[in-house]
């Protein structure tokens, strides 16, 4: 061996132990991470991951949460429930296939169904074909009968893999003009799915997927997550094909929704939607202190039990085509030019602005000569004379109210004070539908047509006619601008909600001011004095006679273009009582009935109806003997 190997021998052996060493690090490090990790998965993480190995190895069916129950203002008398009622399911993979056919057969008679109806419910591959081998349920068909749970149960033994399950309906205790207050359910669509999903936080327990039953209109709508409740679930170990393996069933128990309590009356609403009758139109009582609203009638109705029916396809279309439109509540849906109605905002800007004196005089002569057309009072061919505000209001006088629009106030001041009373803004209630209106200007004219205002643009304003357009609802809460001296509160039909297992309240709602007027307190006076006057010494004594309380309120007869025969006019009647009452006393309403009816002038007639049922504590019959009446209504029933 040479010298130099001697010298270089203790240099390799050196090497060698540091790449051991090495090794043995590295190995070290690996293991500490692997224990490490092993110790993150099953003590710091274990229960995590045991419960996920336990869902993924677990069935899990929903159990649907009872929806809140909805009540009147007492919530003593509820006006929509939950029934019990059954859902069908079929578990394909539990059906031998020779058998297949003969138990989709038996349950389609049971059922009354077609047997294509079952088919389309079930899973399909690509080719069209059931997936016999899907052990995932699947809901066939809902509010069932007993009766047919029953005769189902009895057959059992022939229908391997039917089941059926509890899940209640929504039943509507009434209906008729309470359909459009409280609304219906309908099935999620997908755009209403993304939208109420993504409204959720990500620490909120979901409530909606893509088989949900949400309030399509009205409160049911407004309020559906209060409503809806948390669903609950029921499940089982199954294998991996989804069969059951264990027969413990864990169940996590559904919680049932808030219930609501709304501001409704319901023997108020009952009297409204008999003054208002078969007429196409509405009646709103309102408690201007508050918002609340006591009744919002519209008429035509429908019966929302048709949506919750399972066989309610042809009634369903049947009340979707309807060319009466039965669906819009024409109390906050429906437009309509507020006619002399809208002398009350025409009273109140001349008296704030102090433009013309209230005192001083105009001639009525019957007609309006202006920019080269004639304009004709109602009384044409006779006249009015000569009238002050306080008279002109009473007789509704439009040459009077002509002359105080394009010579006193301009369309600037008069749109100024139309929107403060809240017009051609929302009314804010809350219902999922609603309308602004229209307050025109000179800008909205030229923006809207392209054209340019003109006198008589003003001259038609000033009257309530022309392109101004209100709903009833905006026209209840300009009356009670009046009574409450130049304030809206936020008009509303929820008054708190509950949870019916603690009976805590969840939500109430309270009076929220809407708009506020600059106008002095001496005008709400004079103002008030002379809508008291309008009723005892005006175009509307005879209607509104009432020995039980005093009135105070205005007339409206909205002209309507396009009618060959006397079918033209639009009646409305807003109005207050007490008239000499504390706000809080009082109530507004509202009735305006449509120029499709038969022309009969019965707004007025319905309100004092209304009034006095009201303040009598009478019921409707009782209350058309008492005004005398009788002989001027026409027979009340439910048409649906």
């Amino acid at each position: 061996m040479r010298k130099n190997d001697f010298i270089n021998a203790p240099e390799i052996s050196e090497t060698k132990n540091t790449k051991i060493v090495s090794i043995g690090i590295i190995i070290f490090v690996v293991m500490a991470l692997y224990l490490l990790r092993l110790f993150s998965m099953q003590v710091v993480n274990g229960q995590t991951y045991r419960t996920q190995a336990r869902r993924s190895s677990s069935k899990v069916r929903e159990i649907p949460a009872q929806r809140g129950e909805i009540y009147d203002r007492n919530a003593d008398q509820a006006l929509a429930v939950n029934v019990d009622s059954f859902a069908v399911d079929i578990t394909p993979g539990e059906i031998p296939p020779e058998r297949f056919d003969t138990v989709i057969s038996r349950l389609a008679s049971y059922l009354g169904v077609n047997r294509s109806y079952i088919k389309n419910k079930l899973p399909k591959n690509r080719k069209g074909n059931v997936i016999l081998s899907s052990f995932s349920a699947v809901e066939i068909k809902t509010n069932v009968s007993f009766a047919t749970v029953t005769q189902i149960a009895e057959n059992l033994v022939d229908l391997p893999g039917v089941s059926w399950r509890s899940k209640p309906v929504r039943s509507y205790v009434v209906t008729g003009s309470f359909s459009h207050i409280i609304g219906y359910l309908g099935s999620i669509t997908p755009e209403q799915l993304k939208i109420r999903y993504n409204r959720q936080s990500n620490d909120e327990k979901r409530i909606y997927n893509e088989n949900s039953i949400i309030g399509q209109s009205g409160i049911e709508a407004e309020y559906d997550e209060l409503l809806q409740g948390e669903p609950g679930n029921e499940s089982r170990t199954v294998d991996a094909k989804g069969r059951f393996i264990s027969d413990e069933l864990r169940v996590e128990p559904p919680k049932m929704g808030n219930n609501l309590v709304l501001t409704i009356d319901r023997t108020i609403q009952e009297l409204a939607e008999k003054a208002l009758g078969e007429r196409f139109g509405s009646a709103i009582v309102l408690k201007p202190s508050t918002g609340e609203i006591l009744a919002m009638a519209s008429y035509p109705y429908y019966n929302a039990n048709v949506f919750t029916t399972g066989d309610s396809g042809r009634e369903t279309a049947r009340i979707l085509n309807d060319s009466r439109k039965p669906m819009m509540n024409r109390a906050v849906e429906g437009t309509y030019p507020p006619a002399s109605t809208f002398k009350v905002i025409m009273s109140a800007a001349v008296l704030q602005e102090k433009s013309f004196d209230s005192l001083q005089k105009i001639e009525c002569k019957g007609t309006l000569e202006y920019g080269g057309s004639t304009y004709k009072c109602h009384v044409f061919p006779g006249k009015h004379g000569k009238l002050d505000l306080k008279n002109g209001l009473a007789q509704s006088c439009n040459v009077y109210f002509w002359t105080i629009g394009k010579d006193h106030l301009g369309i600037d001041r008069i749109a100024k004070y139309a929107r403060m009373f809240g017009y051609g803004q929302a009314t804010e209630v809350d219902l999922p539908a609603q309308a602004s209106g229209t307050v025109p200007t000179p800008q909205w004219k030229e923006r809207r047509y392209h054209e340019k205002w003109v006198g008589g643009d003003t001259v038609n304003t000033s009257i309530g006619q022309g392109f101004t357009t209100v709903t009833p609802l905006h026209v209840a809460d300009m009356m009670a601008m009046v009574v409450n001296k130049g304030v809206i509160y936020k008009p509303h039909i929820l008054k708190y909600a509950y949870d019916p297992a603690t009976n805590e309240i969840t939500k109430e709602v309270k009076p929220e001011v809407l708009h506020k007027a600059d106008i002095d307190e001496a005008v709400w006076k004079e103002l008030q004095t002379d809508l008291r006057y309008t009723v005892t010494n005006g175009s509307a004594q005879w209607p509104l006679r009432n020995k039980v309380v005093q009135i105070a309120g205005k007339t409206g007869t909205a002209e309507i273009a396009g009618y060959k025969d006397k079918k033209h006019w639009h009646s409305w009647f807003v109005a207050y009582a007490p008239f000499d009452a504390p706000p809080e006393d009082a109530v507004v309403v509202c009735v305006s009935v449509e120029a499709v009816n038969e022309w009969e002038w019965w707004a007025p007639y319905a309100s004092n109806i209304i009034f006095q049922g009201i303040f009598a504590k009478q019921t409707y019959e009782e209350a058309v003997e008492a005004l005398g009446f009788s002989s001027l209504q026409k027979p009340v029933g439910r048409q649906e």
